[in-house]
């Protein structure tokens, strides 16, 4: 049978359990047409370049499936009918990809790059970069009496 991967926009106001639930209906629709389901990647609410149906954002999922045609066609039939689907599109491969896809990859090095920044953040104060927190500054001496510098002029008459 042909491979494909799907990918699909939903709704930015629908659940991540509204989600769940219409990736099972597509995941039965191709299984009740004699297909099956590899892989489903979850990437998540994401910006969308531009609009869609009044949408600046979109859960974004991918689906890996090994199925005839007309099952896949009647999986995006069911995909247009749906109004909480915003886009969707089929790309036929060669093969599957069984490790994580890039968008979930991308996603664990964002998650460690947070960890990092967190157990630093907490090492060096708030920001860690010199802007206040907990550190230090040390005594700054006596700065004499402010009330006898001369006044500037900033342009004008002095």
């Amino acid at each position: 049978m042909p491979l494909y991967e799907h990918v699909f926009l939903a709704r930015q106001d629908v659940t991540a359990q509204q989600v769940e639930t219409m990736v099972e209906t597509y995941k039965g629709v191709i299984e009740a047409n004699g297909g099956k389901v590899e892989k489903i990647e979850m990437w998540g609410v994401k910006s969308l370049a531009y609009r869609i149906k009044k949408n600046r954002k979109a859960h974004f999922t991918l689906l890996n499936v090994d199925a005839p045609p007309a099952a896949l066609a009647e999986m995006e039939r069911q995909m247009q009918i749906s109004e909480d689907v915003l886009r969707f599109m089929t790309v036929r491969v060669e093969e599957l990809e069984s490790e994580p896809s890039a968008m979930m990859q991308k996603r664990d090095r964002d998650d460690r790059k947070d960890r990092e920044r967190g157990r630093r953040r907490d090492d060096e104060g708030f920001g860690g970069g010199g802007f206040g927190g907990d550190r230090d500054r040390g005594d700054r001496g006596d700065r004499g009496d402010r009330g006898d510098r001369p006044e500037r002029s900033f342009g004008g008459e002095a």
